[in-house]
């Protein structure tokens, strides 16, 4: 039997609602964190709906797999352990009308797009269904009362040039009493249109759940697709993979520290930074033939083979790159007033990050070793010796500094890559058909964990595939983050976060 993920032992469980339940609590004890939680309409398989947890626990995942009885669309909550599976409760009713136990009764996805009697993820759903009445689903937003309390509503459209989220502050002049956060407007109801794709073609899907993590997500889809049809890809392509996403990080790095130089007052850093990230994404366009190389990573290797000229030209590129960010960051660092504004401001103190069970960069500058790059069985980064950057202020000086050690960092896996590049194919023919099944594919991404679990149907066809944002994880840490900050100081606390609303809505 193929493993369930190849980079990572997998512990499965089948259990029934009690186990389902003493499972998490042994998770919780065991410092684990909940990865996602999803589930599946299994009624004409089973007779009753499945649903599945997974948690990530060092360098291991556990996947439990309750299966409900006929007739039954309830389940013991996570919340009181997890905090992010509070939403994805949520989530997971409004989508498949399975509820957890004490749960928030207010939709997360939904909003008002379809009736609150139908749910997509069944297979019995309508195809195009009415919306729903908007006048009967006001959202209900927590209060905060007080002497001089007032509320600010931000959004969900924004001024500049993002996706809609809804923020609502509860203020004291300008101190943050509280935030609130109301996400979902971005859903786009990817997960049921997977289940129209083939095994062959979702990959393209996944490189577009989230277009600044395209890499990850195609990697880890075709990572799980790779196990269901026992592939292992050659060398070279891993290289190729590893050497795209390590070109996304930098991107997405490169743009993000202009941004937050710029929430904090600093327009030469935009300007800057811009620049260095648009070299990048030309790089990228004479390279590999696109800016965001979404279709780069296909099932069983890679769609792309650089000559020699190319290499040498992306390894000049990272020899230039390391010598202008360096000068850089010595002028952000020595900048008063921008340091003024980043220490202290927007703090996520360890502590809290894991209770929350935060991910990817925003963990790690609120001291938690997690990188999954680390992996021992992770090639091609397995033989790289990744070093992981880990800073413990949490805060957004915090942040910056994650950023820049894994720009330093990934110029030099980048190196490394192109020096010990393998000879050989950049892909491994892929079955006509695979077996019916259930795989996970996992990629650190730059932002954290880019998940797929994908369940293969009958033939070519997808039974169902969901993939999980690590955005899910750390939206919840930025209402925390905001707490007695003031409110101009939101931006840029939001920025040096700087997570997905696309990814997260699905």
């Amino acid at each position: 039997m193929a493993a369930l993920c190849p980079v990572m032992p997998v512990d499965h469980h089948c259990v029934d609602a009690q186990a389902w339940a003493a499972l998490a609590r042994h998770m919780h004890a065991q410092g684990a964190r909940l990865l996602t939680l999803w589930g599946d309409d299994t009624r004409a398989l089973r007779g009753g709906f499945t649903v599945y947890a997974c948690w990530l626990h060092g360098q291991a995942l556990t996947l439990a797999e309750l299966q409900l009885p006929p007739g039954v669309t309830h389940y013991p909550a996570l919340h009181d352990l997890f905090p992010v599976a509070a939403r994805l409760q949520r989530a997971m009713r409004d989508l498949l009308g399975v509820q957890a136990l004490g749960m928030d009764a207010r939709p997360w996805l939904r909003h008002a797009a379809w009736p609150d009697d139908v749910f997509p993820l069944r297979h019995d759903a309508p195809a195009a269904p009415a919306c729903g009445d908007p006048a009967l689903e006001r959202y209900a937003f927590i209060g905060v009362d007080g002497e001089g309390v007032h509320e600010i509503a931000v959004g969900p459209v924004h001024a500049g040039v993002i996706e809609p989220g809804q923020f609502r502050f509860s203020v004291v002049g300008e101190k943050v009493l509280r935030l609130e956060e109301r996400l979902g407007f971005t859903h786009k109801g990817v997960e049921k249109r997977f289940e129209q794709l083939s095994l062959a073609d979702g990959v393209r899907l996944a490189a577009r759940l989230s277009g600044d993590s395209a890499t990850a997500y195609a990697w880890a889809y075709c990572m799980a697709l790779e196990a269901l049809a026992g592939v292992q890809p050659p060398a070279r392509a891993l290289h190729w993979r590893a050497i795209v996403l390590e070109r996304e990080r930098l991107a997405n790095h490169l743009g993000d520290i202009g941004a937050i130089g710029n929430d904090g007052g600093f327009g030469f850093a935009l300007a800057q930074f811009s620049r260095l990230k648009e070299d990048v994404l030309r790089m990228n366009a004479r390279v590999f033939g696109a800016r965001y190389p979404m279709d780069a990573v296909q099932p069983g290797g890679v769609a792309v083979d650089p000559d020699a000229d190319a290499c040498e030209s992306l390894r000049a590129q990272c020899d230039s790159l390391q010598v202008e960010v360096q000068r850089l960051k010595a002028i952000l660092d020595q900048h008063e007033g921008l340091q003024d504004r980043f220490k202290t401001t927007g703090r996520v103190l360890p502590e809290l990050a894991r209770s929350l069970g935060l991910l990817g960069l925003a963990a790690r500058a609120s001291g938690q070793d997690l990188d999954l790059r680390c992996l021992p069985g992770f090639a091609p980064y397995d033989r790289l010796g990744v070093k992981v950057a880990v800073e413990m202020g949490g805060d957004v000086a915090a942040r910056v500094a994650v950023r820049f050690a894994e720009l330093f960092e990934s110029l030099r896996l980048c190196g490394e890559l192109l020096a010990t590049l393998p000879d050989g194919m950049v892909a491994t023919p892929m079955p006509a058909t695979i077996a019916p099944g259930l795989a996970l594919g996992v990629v650190e991404g730059w932002r954290g964990p880019a998940f797929i679990a994908l369940h293969a149907g009958p033939g070519t066809s997808i039974a169902r595939c969901h993939p999980h944002d690590p955005s899910w994880q750390n939206w919840p840490a930025l209402e925390w983050a905001v707490i007695k900050d003031i409110v101009p100081d939101f931006p840029l606390i939001n920025k040096s976060f700087n997570l997905s609303y696309s990814g997260h809505d699905g």
